[in-house]
């Protein structure tokens, strides 16, 4: 009879931290990656070197002799070879559901197309502040297993579709689905898978802390109990537009103007924050002192320099519509004067029309860069576009374009894959380019 073993398939971050978890176990495992070379597999084959491994493609023997396939977020359920051993009645699973099905200490999961890893390590920082031993990770830092055996009193999970898609019994203490906007198109379907891959945050959760401004993010099936945030009158914890002011049951908290983190989109980030810490039973007097002093995290709607009364804001992690327009929101009313807004990359298949409203009421001009310039322009219309072939080229342009209390923002609403190596190359490239200009001037 052969042996019984456990197959990882994909061999990037999550995937090695399979491999660790499952070796520590003493569990037979092989692990599959359908790429033949995978980045930096030489140290990956060194560091497991008695794990079997099949690159290239697929293994169909492999995949019909394992007993359990776990899958790396990188690689959908959907695809043939997966869905045929799924169909089977295999046990598909990833990363964060070996995870689950170990941890014995209270998880708060969060997720959201837009600002969930702010979140997550804001409310890990409340967490600590308030004398816990709490540890983010997840789709953040450090994989969900490699924080298992470090005697956590919580852990605070940031979650992705993909993950949650291979994820069956999270059973958080409280989750929470901070926003939904088009995203990752070119993996689902249509917008309504999206949303149900989101939405498995909250199966078995204790708490679910939802946004009352985004019907997308309501439980769609019932939870224990529930918790809203929101500009909405109704909110549980609500922001005050009008007022400036951070509420909880009608009760004022904090005026947004003491928040070190510029904008309403923050703002909102914060009640997320503030209304999860309630739920884990966190002192709110240390909650927030600990939010008010979060300066946020680097590429994030960060304001990175301010010269000549135009201030410049680095929000390369906008890596989709819905981003953008938090942003645009957040500072545009928070400004003097409006925004030059730098946008562009790969549009991962989504439709830009509803930067439309926005960009009107905020934007002067804009600077378009990347393969899908073209059509981001198609959700600006009426706002004066450029074009720009570099991202010193963009900061250039939009230096000039710029008037006294006006703000410059890199807010692509597009990846950044086919022009940089991530998201923070982009963003700090952006930082040199604002660098120069303002040296120059």
């Amino acid at each position: 009879m052969s042996e019984t073993f456990d197959l990882v398939i994909g061999l990037g971050i999550s995937g090695q931290s399979c491999l660790r978890y499952l070796l520590a176990q003493n569990e037979p495992v092989r692990a599959l990656d359908t790429r033949p070379q995978p980045p930096a597999i030489g140290e990956v084959k060194q560091a497991f070197p008695e794990v079997p491994m099949h690159l290239g493609g697929w293994n169909e023997e492999w995949l019909t002799q394992a007993r359990r396939l776990i899958v790396s977020p990188g690689v959908a359920l959907s695809t043939t070879e997966i869905a045929r051993q799924k169909a089977a009645g295999k046990d598909v699973v990833g990363d964060v559901e070996l995870f689950a099905r170990a941890a014995s200490q209270p998880i708060a999961a969060i997720t959201g197309s837009n600002a969930k890893s702010t979140v997550t390590t804001l409310l890990g920082d409340v967490a600590v502040a308030c004398g816990m031993h709490a540890l983010a990770g997840g789709n953040l830092g450090t994989p969900a297993l490699d924080l298992l055996g470090e005697n956590a009193q919580l852990y605070v999970l940031e979650l992705s579709s993909f993950q949650l898609e291979s994820t069956w019994s999270l059973g958080a203490q409280v989750a929470a689905i901070l926003n939904v906007s088009e995203d990752h198109l070119d993996r689902y379907p249509s917008l309504v898978e999206y949303i149900a891959a989101k939405q498995r945050i909250y199966d078995g959760c204790e708490v679910a802390v939802w946004n009352r401004d985004d019907e997308n993010t309501r439980p769609q099936r019932p939870v224990a109990h529930q918790v809203s945030f929101g500009t909405h009158e109704q909110s549980d914890y609500r922001l005050d537009v009008e007022r400036s002011m951070l509420m909880a049951y009608g009760v004022d908290l904090l005026s947004s103007k003491a928040l070190t983190m510029r904008g309403n989109h923050n703002a909102l980030n914060v009640l997320a924050v503030l209304a999860m810490a309630d739920a884990l039973g966190l002192d709110q007097n240390i909650a927030l002192d600990t939010v008010k002093a979060f300066s946020g995290l680097p590429h994030r709607c960060n304001l990175i320099a301010e010269h000549r009364q135009v201030q410049w804001f680095n929000d390369s992690k906008g890596t989709n519509v819905g981003a953008t327009l938090a942003a645009l929101e957040g500072i545009g009313p928070a400004i003097d004067g409006k925004i030059i807004l730098i946008a562009g990359g790969q549009g991962k298949g989504q439709s830009f029309e509803p930067l439309n409203d926005a960009s009107h009421r905020f934007v002067r001009a804009a600077v378009l860069i990347g393969e899908d310039a073209e059509q981001v322009a198609t959700g600006l219309l009426g706002v004066e576009c450029h074009f720009a072939a570099s991202m010193d080229d963009a900061v250039r342009r939009a230096s000039l374009l710029a008037q006294i209390g006006d703000a410059v923002l890199l807010s692509p609403a597009c990846a950044s894959f086919d022009m940089f190596k991530g998201y923070a190359d982009r963003g700090e490239h952006f930082e040199r380019a604002v660098r120069e200009v303002s040296r120059a001037a």
